[in-house]
């Protein structure tokens, strides 16, 4: 057996998600953004750039982003789109949304 078959994937948790969506919007944006800030109302995030968020996640976490959780509320903030990635992901630390 190699290290890496040895290794072990830890188990994904609201605070990693979060971490890593606010690493990847400060480095695709240019700017710090909070977990609360809305990045649509204020201008941070164009259309083509919420296609590539939306690809990003389904592509990070081996999630589908259809019907139901493709609506603009559940990517206004990183702390909507950690939500709906952990309840996505059928994640155990899941906050139970709307």
């Amino acid at each position: 057996m190699t290290a890496e078959q040895n290794t072990t994937t830890a188990p994904l948790t609201a605070a990693a998600v979060e971490s890593a969506l606010l690493s990847f919007l400060a480095e695709r944006l240019k700017t710090t953004v909070t977990a609360d800030q809305d990045i649509f109302s204020e201008g941070l995030v164009s259309s083509m750039f919420a296609m590539q968020l939306v690809v990003h996640l389904e592509e990070e976490y081996d999630i589908a982003i259809v019907g139901p959780a493709l609506k603009l509320d559940n990517f206004r903030t990183v702390g909507a789109m950690t939500e709906m990635v952990m309840e996505l992901h059928g994640a155990p630390d899941a906050v139970d949304g709307a």
